[in-house]
């Protein structure tokens, strides 16, 4: 199993140039690992078997029968799930039925692997936005003063760009930073549209799945259903016909085993509890974003906060002096470059803005 995993690496690497943040990585890289590994377990037959395996007469091949019910589908009913397993049922929700509107159709099993490669392509899209609105500004602007030890002159040079680069471009990076904002809003869109999506995928249960299967263990023992058996049941009916010999209809039904909802019944309920963390985690970012466009002195605060070794006047000045693109971006390339250099940075940047002190330079 460590082969699937071992091409999927790359999406876990965290970049050295850090140009989101921690919450957004979990988005495309954390939730896209996942979704692209359980694409390829549901999909590869040596580690959940064949998808379908059912119970067969002689007269049908077993190739053709397990053919149809895989393609054609299978059905559970509803009502069988409360009878008593071994008196009045064979299995949970398998029992005879003469009225077509009974039964419950299961066709989504056919579609699993391709719904988690589409989620996990969908969890991608705003990184992939993202990266090209980017279009690698704070790499460039780090010029390798993330390494501390460079030669003073360098050092010194490199520094006056920076600077000089954020003061004759400063109240210009608003629509930048706001493409950002914009990429983590989608986001939570995207969490919000997979549950919708997942919700009517799975005819209308999964939005209360994770639910149901917490007070599972907690109800009386007459009263309850195994809810992952409900949504991924492990047996289920089919019903073939064909022409016997003398050219009549012949209808047989089948008892078929899904081997493939032991896995799904637990990758699901792992994802309904992951979207709702990262949903509500997004939320609260998506809120902390407002206040910081909204709050200038919550700007400051953020700053004061990360970065101490810069003077508090110092922040106070740039803040000042600033739109809320601007406070985006310096706050990156504090994460980007080393402390003792963004300080001079932001140390200069407040002298060139209109601070005055005579211990601007000192730590």
């Amino acid at each position: 199993m460590l082969e699937i995993f071992r091409e999927l690496r790359g999406l876990l690497r965290v970049s050295h140039v850090h140009i989101d943040s921690w919450v957004f990585r979990l988005h495309y890289s954390v939730t896209t690992t996942c979704m692209f590994a359980f694409s390829l377990i549901v999909s590869a037959k040596q580690y959940v078997g064949n998808p379908i395996d059912c119970i067969h007469s002689k007269d049908i091949p077993e190739e053709v029968l397990n053919t149809y019910c895989w393609i054609h589908s299978t059905y559970t009913i509803p009502s069988a799930f409360w009878k008593r397993i071994g008196f009045d049922v064979a299995h949970p929700g398998v029992d005879k039925t003469l009225d077509p509107e009974e039964r419950r159709y299961h066709k989504y099993y056919q579609w699993v692997c391709f719904c988690l490669f589409f989620q996990a392509i969908l969890f991608y899209v705003p990184r992939w936005l993202w990266k090209n609105w980017e279009a690698g500004k704070v790499s460039a602007l780090r010029m390798d003063l993330n390494l501390g030890i460079i030669s003073e002159v360098e050092k010194k040079l490199k520094k006056k760009l920076l600077i000089d680069y954020m003061y004759s471009n400063l109240k210009h990076h608003n629509f930048w930073a706001y493409r950002y904002f914009f990429c983590e809003f989608l986001s939570l869109i995207n969490v919000g549209g997979q549950m919708v999506l997942l919700d009517r995928f799975f005819d209308g249960t999964f939005f209360t799945y994770g639910i149901e299967v917490m007070s599972f263990a907690d109800r009386d023992q007459e009263d309850r259903i195994d809810p992952m058996i409900y949504v991924f049941p492990r047996m289920t009916k089919c019903t073939f016909h064909k022409f016997g010999t003398s050219g009549n209809i012949e209808k047989h039904d089948a008892l078929c085993i899904l081997p493939l909802n032991i896995v799904n019944e637990k990758i699901y309920i792992f994802i309904w509890f992951w979207l709702l963390i990262i949903g509500f985690l997004t939320f609260l970012v998506l809120v902390y974003r407002a206040a910081i466009i909204f709050s200038p002195y919550i700007r400051a605060l953020v700053l004061r906060m990360r970065y101490r070794r810069v003077k508090r006047e110092c922040i106070d000045m740039v803040i000042g002096k600033s739109y809320v693109g601007d406070w985006f971006l310096i706050y990156l390339m504090g994460q980007n470059i080393d402390s003792v250099i963004f300080k001079d940075v932001i140390h200069e940047l407040a002298k060139k803005l209109g601070y005055r002190s005579r211990d601007i330079g000192e730590t």
